[in-house]
């Protein structure tokens, strides 16, 4: 085989890719962000070194350095985020520069720097080893690319970025067995929730706690830009830079919620949400006409025939051959110049629907909301709340979430974050009682909110067990951030938790038969109506 990749739900026959990735990935990238993870693993195994020796190696207590370092470094390496091998090999200098820098201190005080080698998903044989190093890897990733959002925006979590220094080290240590390592991969699930609370305080502190929003669909008559990604700090600089320049501003994907935020409510030419989900951009972008932004990941390669490539601009840890990669400047801001000069040029957006979907029921909003809520529940209107947060994919079984929004009983609520919403938060599901059916939180980090939303529904109902609450998880996943939200939720005592459209192919069959007989995760079997009644019982 010329590589080895099984880290998303697309993985080829759910067993891996071998020959090119089905998120389009080449061999020649895949095997440098093999090297990339590998040259992070072994920085992290040298400072760990530096540390267990009691060497002072960081410039200051305030360098943040080495994390952005890692996270960013991981990051790239999410499914869809970056395709460019040039970028790529940049940052694998980095970071062999900075492990330099940490060798020479170890040389320094007579330390051996021998690092094992390990590149690569096959280089552990052991299948339930190399499961759960790469289920805490995945975990791992999640985390820096939530950190990273956080961190734009100047918020650190010092203790998580040290766990995530020494776990990254342990997973080159052969001594580890599958208890050790099933217990290191719990603590990730200690440390996700830590960095999703983070970036939860670093976007509602700056800009302020998400409220109920009625968010357009349809388009005006300006040029506009089309950002995608998650990253808030870059939608606000796009935001500035772009006032009074007769070019609107709509979002896509995951970048939805920033319209439930109030800061950017200030902005007459933040005008909507154009489409779907992100595997629909190779459509819904050659008619958009505009420029386009992306912020992270979720990128599709473009058709060869494909007109928009050209109006297509990346930033942060995204990248893609051919894209213009937008760089950070030296004063932490970012220059949009170029693309608002391509945007000036281009058509208005055609429109390809009408109307208005409503969001913004985060954690703070859902609680100002408790007394409707409770009052539903202890009446009665309201018997059955479903998780159905994470991600969207492409294959045609992710109808099934559909289907099974559609077959839910009047008196069920759907609690969602992710771009999993896209396969329902259209549908004309109504309310009850005023509070709608479908309770939008925000993006793939929100499934943070509703964990918070769960525990302080067990507190009001002063439940011993939130497990106990009349809560069904139905959770569509598809890339590392859902392996770091699942980790968190197995951390806050949650249980019941079914996966689809297909258990991850990482998991090797011991590993996963723990995590069923522990916290009895579980898949879908792809029969809506099956589930739902299965699941009522």
């Amino acid at each position: 085989m010329s590589m080895f990749c099984f880290q998303c739900q697309e993985a080829a026959h759910c067993t891996g890719c071998t020959i090119q990735g089905v998120c389009g990935k080449k061999e020649d990238t895949a095997g440098l962000q093999d090297k990339l993870v590998y040259e992070v693993k072994k920085l992290c195994y040298l400072v760990t070194k530096v540390r267990k020796n009691g060497i002072v190696c960081d410039r200051d207590s305030k360098d943040n350095t080495l994390a952005d370092t890692i996270m960013h470094s991981l990051f790239i390496t999410i499914t869809n985020a970056n395709f460019d091998n040039t970028a790529i090999q940049a940052q694998i200098n980095e970071v062999i520069s900075l492990q330099g820098r940490v060798t020479q201190k170890l040389v320094a005080n007579g330390i051996s720097v021998e690092v094992p080698v390990k590149v690569g998903v096959l280089s552990a044989e052991n299948e339930d080893v190399r499961s759960l190093r790469e289920l805490i890897t995945y975990g791992i990733k999640g985390m820096s690319a939530y950190g990273r959002h956080a961190a734009n925006l100047g918020f650190y979590d010092d203790e998580a970025n040290m766990f995530i220094v020494s776990t990254l080290a342990k997973l080159l240590d052969d001594s580890l067995d599958g208890a050790a390592l099933t217990g290191l991969a719990l603590e990730t699930g200690k440390y996700s929730v830590s960095i999703m609370a983070l970036l939860d305080k670093a976007n509602t502190t700056t800009y302020g706690h998400p409220v109920i929003t009625k968010v357009n669909i349809g388009v005006k008559t300006n040029p506009g830009i089309i950002i995608t990604g998650h990253d808030l700090k870059d939608l606000e600089e796009l935001l500035i830079q772009t006032q009074g320049k007769g070019i609107d501003i709509y979002t896509h994907s995951e970048m939805l919620p920033a319209h439930y935020y109030p800061a950017f409510k200030k902005y007459p030419h933040f005008v909507g949400n154009y489409g779907n989900a992100w595997w629909k951009q190779v459509d819904e972008f050659e008619s958009f006409k505009g420029a386009v932004l992306f912020t992270s990941n979720c990128i599709v390669p473009p058709r060869p025939n494909s007109t928009y490539k050209n109006r297509c601009f990346t930033t942060g840890s995204a990248g893609f051959p051919g894209m213009k990669y937008i760089p950070m400047g030296a004063n932490g801001k970012i220059d949009f110049s170029e693309i608002i000069s391509v945007a000036k040029t281009c058509q208005p957006p055609v429109e390809i629907e009408k109307g208005e979907i409503i969001g913004g029921f985060a954690h703070n909003q859902v609680f100002a909301l408790a007394d409707a809520v409770v009052g539903a529940v202890k009446s009665g209107a309201i018997k059955q709340f479903y998780v159905m947060g994470g991600c969207d994919g492409r294959h045609k079984e992710r109808e099934y979430f559909t289907e099974f929004a559609k077959a839910l009983p009047l008196d069920a609520v759907i609690l969602t974050a992710g771009c999993a919403k896209y396969r329902y938060n259209k549908l004309n599901l109504g309310d009850i009682g005023g509070i709608p059916r479908v309770l939008d939180a925000g993006q793939c980090n929100d499934c943070y909110s509703l964990a918070v939303i769960a525990l302080k529904l067990k507190e009001v109902f002063e439940l011993d067990d939130v497990n106990k609450l009349p809560i069904t998880f139905n959770i569509g996943w598809y890339e590392q951030k859902a392996v770091t939200v699942l980790l968190a939720l197995l951390h806050l005592g949650f249980k019941n938790v079914n996966l689809g459209p297909t258990l991850p192919a990482f998991l090797s069959p011991n590993v996963a038969k723990v995590l069923i007989d522990t916290f009895n995760i579980g898949g879908i079997s792809g029969d809506a109506k099956a589930d739902i009644a299965r699941w009522a019982n």
